[in-house]
């Protein structure tokens, strides 16, 4: 998409518009217990890029004169404290808005933001996800469909370059990994990575199965972003510490060992019971750390589609 192209279907959006929500963020039901205070924090990653820790997954703002661009809006109930804390950053509007991939706690405030003029840019999947929603991964509960504010309008399937504030914003979609609508976003001046899910600095690979997503998937999208990195990028996750590209280069190395220790016993036909119990695991586990229930999902995963017949 060139430049004049975006700055059309901008404009365009920003007129249709002007006429996911999720139950974790909306007001307690009566007799329910009153859900707890969130605080918005925003941390400067470099540039005028900055990480916002609220509600949901890490998203991020590149401030400036030219309009604000968000990445990703987490839970709707936040939506007034981002905008107010991203108000003491800049004055300027909130015109942009890209999604990581479908989750609620990275698009939950896609329609508030839209209602506010942002335009919302996404990859097809997503807009088709969030429309037709699946079950979620974990607790099987399938979420309410989008409002239309909420969906992305301006759709890209390959790389495309955003221009703003003077920084160069790079939008990468990625091979089915986390879910089938993953993006990365590459502020190249700042020289930030956002990875959306795909990568968890802490725990191990967790692929959205239901939402299209794969483990095999994860560790191609993990090399994608160490392509991304240069060696002094801030690798920002949606969940977890942010860090370096070593970080990267160790979970993506540590999953492909796995996998390839997985592939070996099935090889050797051993059953998935046995499998788990050999623990392919074990030496990571104190360093990768996070959800322990990662692992036995990780483990099966990679179970599954190493088992799956070979698409021709």
């Amino acid at each position: 998409m060139c430049s004049s192209d975006l700055a059309f279907v901008l404009a365009l959006a920003a007129t249709s518009i002007a006429s996911l929500a999720s139950a974790q963020g909306q007001p307690a039901a009566q007799g329910q217990p009153a859900q707890p205070e969130v605080k918005v924090v925003t941390t400067r990653l470099g540039g005028n890029v900055y990480g916002i820790d609220g509600q949901g997954g890490r998203a991020a703002a590149l401030v400036g004169p030219e309009g604000i661009m968000l990445v990703d809006t987490q839970f709707p109930r936040v939506t007034d404290k981002i905008v107010a804390a991203v108000k003491e950053l800049s004055p300027s509007p909130i015109k942009l808005v890209v999604n990581t991939h479908v989750h609620g706690d990275h698009t939950g405030g896609n329609e508030n933001f839209a209602k506010l003029g942002a335009t919302i840019m996404g990859r097809a999947e997503l807009r088709e996800q969030l429309l037709n929603p699946r079950p979620a991964p974990g607790n099987g509960q399938v979420p309410p469909v989008a409002p239309a504010a909420a969906l992305p309008v301006v759709i890209y399937d390959k790389p495309t370059t955003v221009l703003l504030n003077g920084e160069t914003v790079h939008i990468v979609p990625l091979v089915p990994a986390h879910t089938n609508g993953d993006s990365a976003v590459k502020f190249e001046q700042a020289d930030v990575l956002m990875t959306g899910d795909v990568f968890r600095s802490q725990g191990f690979p967790a692929a959205g199965v239901t939402n299209g997503g794969s483990y095999l998937g994860t560790i191609e999208a993990l090399t994608k972003l160490i392509e991304l990195a240069g060696p002094n990028t801030k690798v920002v996750p949606g969940h977890g510490p942010v860090v370096g590209k070593a970080e990267l280069v160790f979970h993506r190395d540590m999953a492909a060992t796995v996998r390839d220790r997985v592939a070996k016993m099935l090889k050797q036909k051993k059953t998935p019971e046995q499998i788990l119990a050999a623990k392919p695991t074990a030496e990571f586990e104190e360093k990768v750390g996070g959800p322990a229930n990662f692992i036995p999902q990780f483990v099966n995963g990679l179970i599954a589609e190493l088992s799956a017949p070979k698409k021709r």
